[in-house]
């Protein structure tokens, strides 16, 4: 059975820097890609980041520059650094191993 299990979340401030975590188990390898969505209140899911098993990067324009994912594929993990934090980051955010594996969400709250 695949696990998903996100942590790192909490309470932040404006401008701060937070890292999440996420580790997969019940897979031994995995070609598809890992990575983050978050879902702000009143709001749909949306991307954030993602990475494939060969490094690609994926980022959601309102977090490059500011975001970076890294995946260790001997672990099944996948991390997300949060530099520069703004209020418009908080959410709940999940961890996915494609294609349609999730997390439950580790909140991130960034307030002043």
């Amino acid at each position: 059975q695949v696990q998903v299990v996100e942590s790192g979340g909490g309470l932040v401030q404006t401008g701060g820097s937070r890292r999440l975590s996420c580790a997969v188990s019940g897979v031994i390898k995995s070609t598809g890609s890992m990575g983050w969505y978050r879902q702000a209140p009143g709001k749909e899911r949306e991307l954030v980041a993602t990475v494939t098993e060969s490094g690609r990067e994926v980022y959601a324009d309102s977090v490059k520059g500011r975001f970076t994912v890294s995946r260790d594929n001997a672990k099944m993990t996948v991390a997300l650094q949060m530099n520069s934090l703004k209020s418009e980051d908080t959410g709940v955010y999940y961890c996915l191993l494609a294609p349609d594996y999730w997390g439950r969400g580790t909140q991130v709250t960034v307030s002043s």
